[in-house]
């Protein structure tokens, strides 16, 4: 069995932590360098739920995509729901990694999952990264569809192909108009407003729209906004995370065994649609 160090070296090149934005904290969290590793878990959200499922699975490694600690702090005490995690783990012998901003710009990154659970056909990076010469990564991916299709269609595809959530999908713009090409981006994307414009396409799908950047957006243009939940952008690229790893470990000879969590750990758990019954 590979040790966690060796693991960790593997995870640290497809996502190199030196690409994250300078305000994340990305890389391992905690964990014994020198453990044994035979069985990971993938998921999106470091919680107890997830912590729990680990020591459930026999699992020696979490990787998730948001990290625990964004921001700094002075306690791990196990009063506090994010100290209860860290003491779960490391009673547990249970290392935490993550890999958030350097997976969402990486090829692939988390964009060219969410592009692939769609079916989209990836033409390129939405905002390139000028360190990358072949021009593959960066945030955000546009995409082509293979036939057209109404803007309402697109978020049914959208509806079928993510998974379930409390939010389900929202669409703003006219859900007759055709789209042909998309631009997609996991996770928050209404910073993204001017580089959508700018590559001209007819949707845009990504998470957390907010009113007045959503407002003007479709004021600004016919570009066509679906908005799915956080979570259900960014949970895709889990399982392709996991391929990632199972590819490494075969070629390793690691014979790891690598889970992805099913749990929806989206913090929305019910959904109302307002307004008064007719």
């Amino acid at each position: 069995m590979p040790r966690l160090s060796e693991v960790i070296a593997a995870l640290d090149a497809l996502w190199p932590p030196e690409r994250a934005e300078g305000w994340d904290a990305v890389g391992t969290v905690c964990g014994d360098p020198d453990t044994e590793i035979d069985r990971v878990l993938f998921a999106v959200d470091p919680v107890r739920e997830i912590a729990d499922e680990a020591l459930e699975l026999g699992a020696q490694l979490i990787v998730t995509h948001h990290p625990l600690y964004l921001r700094g702090t002075t306690t791990v005490a196990a009063d506090t729901f994010k100290g209860r995690v860290v003491h779960t783990l490391i009673k547990h012998g249970i290392a935490l990694h993550v890999a958030h901003t350097n997976a969402d710009t990486a090829d692939p990154g988390v964009s060219d999952a969410l592009a692939g659970a769609l079916d989209l056909r990836i033409t390129g990076p939405l905002v390139p990264d000028p360190t990358d010469p072949e021009g593959r990564r960066g945030l955000g991916r546009i995409c082509e569809l293979d036939h057209p299709e109404t803007l309402a269609a697109f978020a049914a595809r959208a509806a079928a192909r993510l998974p379930a959530t409390a939010q389900g999908i929202r669409l703003a713009g006219d859900p007759e108009a055709l789209v042909r090409t998309v631009a997609v981006s996991g996770g928050s994307g209404d910073s993204l407003f001017d580089a959508v414009r700018a590559a001209g396409v007819d949707a845009f799908l990504t998470a957390d729209l907010r009113h007045h950047p959503a407002s003007e957006a479709v004021q600004h243009s016919p570009l066509g906004l679906v908005d799915a939940a956080h979570w259900a952008t960014e949970w895709p690229w889990c399982e392709q995370a996991a391929a990632q790893i199972d590819a490494l470990s075969d070629r390793h000879g690691w014979d790891l065994r690598v889970h992805v969590s099913k749990q929806v750990t989206d913090p929305w758990t019910t959904h109302h649609s307002s307004g008064a019954p007719n």
